[in-house]
């Protein structure tokens, strides 16, 4: 069944309506989607706007219409169409929807013919302990894409996540910003999207595994002579003096912090190794006891200034650390853009006792109503440690489950425009375990969506209307987090100071050696996983507690994830809303309250700066939602919060 957009035109005019040609193509969307001709869609909301007193047409309403009218009378005469039309294979299947259904009973047709042990397996089981949900129940929903029953014979919904309570709650804040609105204009808003490399981005997968040491060994050398370089110049060291020369005076050692055994660092087993040009990779240990602050970890580059009297042991009196990268500075291409508004979500998308996929489905409503112009979709899509993909439960191949995965979120959110950023993640368990990652492929693609879907490597900076994104679904701070030894005279936040060694080793991994299960290919990671900006904003999703910070000028953010933890032990929340929003600044850099830093040549952070987190317990769900707004004169950043517990109630 096709509509026409001129006849639904011609009716509407019947009745006096004039419509936005978007609206007229969603009407005929409904059309097809509902198997209702073009004037009977028309009597319907023509009805349906007078009963609620409606004036003028707008997408709320035509939402509204579709939940309320369409939705309600097609499933009450499904039952009936569905028994006149004979057998499911000869149906004439239009929507997803309904080829969902078919397979459904054509299972259950065959199934009928097995034997009661076999086909209780692929029945669901209805107790009044496990009822079935509303979900399941209202298959022809327009936006429940996924079949979980497809690939999994046990895809029993999550009763703690549907009995969830305290959803849209406000946790956490982080500053105060007043005038920024919480939804976005999906397709209609102008939004550059760019990959910035360094000197180019990774765009397609590469042959990994049978590395040489003399490789990996060259790849670090390079590292701690380009840090080293940077090191001499900003802190005006007139030379490096090699490690194992005596000196009695104090002289200034290049090179990369390491252990001296197989075991974790700590203040007693620090060696730093030197560099070629001056050491020749030469060894010593280091005495931290005159240092009064310090923070290490494996693999960092430094130049330590102290005394190494025998040249075998080098006594610590100063440490210099890194310097960070300039930031981005915008072009006149940059310029000329509306507020933005970007909405951030990292996986797993499953709660961690079931597979049906409900946060998903629960985030593309939030898309849907919101519109953000770009969301970032970090991985796991299926996550490696799921209990049933380790005890292979799952009746379809990986690949099958991500791309019905992807489909799903891509077509579930066409109507809203939305441009989409997906990420990989090591724990997809589909795709290439290695780092720095490939993006993801999806040829399926059709040409409407290869404008507004933008697959990306991991780790990978991304500019979004001349604002530096950096992303990495990698739990870099868990990693460092474990590894790093610090000492200092007073409080000292730990993850900011694992942030600021990220930036001033510019590095997205900087780790050596890295943790057991990360598999870095470096010649690729030299190549791919540097930093070529410090980024104006950093996402690094994290096991680890949710935070919004600034460091060295670049908002850090870690989202948590989507779903975290069982949902009988863990109630922590996890979902973010962050707004920064930008404008011109006035007066240079200044920081209205003393609450912003400097983020570089024309760039402030504006006034104080806040992060809404609602949390959704006892199973938890994460999102962020920044706003941005290219003006001419630069970049300003503030934040503000709004609680979404009505949205996500509904």
């Amino acid at each position: 069944m096709s509509a026409s957009t001129q006849q639904l035109a011609e009716e509407l005019q019947i009745f006096g309506l004039d419509c936005e040609d978007v609206l007229i193509e969603k009407l005929a969307e409904l059309c097809i989607l509902y198997r209702q001709n073009e004037e009977q869609v028309v009597s319907e909301l023509v009805a349906f706007c007078t009963s609620t007193g409606k004036v003028c047409l707008t997408s709320e309403t035509l939402r509204t219409f579709e939940h309320e009218i369409l939705s309600k009378r097609l499933s009450k005469t499904w039952p009936s169409a569905a028994k006149d039309s004979g057998h499911a294979g000869s149906r004439d299947i239009i929507s997803i929807q309904e080829l969902i259904e078919v397979e459904e009973e054509e299972e259950t047709l065959l199934n009928s013919y097995t034997t009661p042990s076999k086909g209780s397996q692929k029945r669901a089981i209805t107790t009044p302990e496990t009822p079935v949900t509303k979900r399941s129940v209202s298959a022809r929903s327009p936006h429940q894409l996924l079949s979980p029953s497809s690939f999994s014979p046990s895809a029993t919904p999550s009763q703690k996540y549907n009995s969830r309570n305290n959803r849209g709650e406000v946790v956490t804040t982080f500053g105060s910003a007043q005038g920024v609105t919480w939804s976005g204009r999906g397709g209609a808003g102008r939004v550059s999207l760019k990959v910035v490399g360094c000197p180019e981005p990774l765009t397609r997968s590469y042959k990994s595994m049978f590395q040489k040491l003399t490789d990996i060994r060259e790849v670090l050398t390079w590292k701690i002579e380009e840090l080293g370089s940077e090191l001499k110049e900003h802190y005006k060291i007139e030379a490096f003096t090699p490690l194992l020369v005596p000196a009695q005076e104090p002289v200034a050692l290049l090179g990369q912090i390491g252990c001296d055994s197989n075991g974790k660092l700590n203040s007693k087993s620090v060696i730093i190794e030197g560099d070629r040009e001056h050491s020749s990779g030469a060894q010593v240990p280091v005495d931290l006891s005159e240092l009064r602050e310090y923070s290490l970890f494996p693999g960092q580059v430094v130049v330590v200034e102290g005394i190494n009297t025998t040249g075998r042991k080098l006594v610590a009196t100063k440490l210099y650390e890194g310097v960070p990268l300039p930031f981005y500075q915008p072009t006149e291409e940059d310029g000329g853009f509306e507020q933005t508004m970007v909405l951030v979500a990292c996986g797993p998308y499953t709660t961690s006792d079931s597979i049906t996929y409900d946060p998903l489905l629960d985030l593309i409503s939030i898309i849907n109503h919101d519109q953000p112009d770009v969301c970032i979709l970090f991985g796991p899509f299926l996550d490696a440690k799921h209990e049933q993909v380790e005890s292979c439960l799952l009746t379809s191949p990986f690949e099958d489950v991500f791309k019905q995965c992807l489909r799903t979120v891509i077509e579930g959110t066409r109507s809203s425009g939305s441009h989409l950023v997906f990420v990989p993640s090591l724990r997809d368990v589909h795709h290439e375990p290695v780092y720095p990652q490939p993006p993801f492929t999806y040829p399926d693609l059709s040409r409407e969506d290869k404008k507004r879907v933008q697959l990306v490597s991991e780790p990978c900076s991304l500019s979004i209307n001349g604002v530096i994104f950096g992303l990495t679904s990698t739990d870099l701070l868990f990693h460092m987090g474990a590894e790093e030894i610090c000492s200092s005279s007073g409080t000292s936040d730990r993850f900011s100071r694992i942030l600021k060694h990220i930036l001033m080793q510019r590095s997205y991994y900087p780790l050596y050696p890295p943790q057991e299960d990360m598999s870095i290919d470096y010649e690729n990671f030299y190549a791919y996983a540097q930093l070529p900006f410090t980024p104006d904003v950093l996402i690094t999703p994290s096991e680890l507690k949710y935070f919004v910070k600034d460091v060295l000028g670049c908002v850090c953010v870690n989202p948590g994830r989507l779903t975290k933890g069982q949902p009988h032990r863990r109630g922590e929340p996890s979902c973010g809303p962050l707004l920064p929003q930008t404008g011109a600044p006035r007066g240079g850099a200044r920081c209205e309250g003393g609450a912003g830093p400097r983020l570089g040549s024309g760039f402030s952070l504006e006034g104080s700066s806040c992060l809404g987190i609602y949390a959704q317990r006892p199973e938890v769900n994460w999102l962020c939602k920044l706003h941005a707004q290219k003006r001419q004169g630069g970049l300003v950043i503030s934040y503000a919060v709004q609680t979404h517990k009505e949205l996500l109630e509904k």
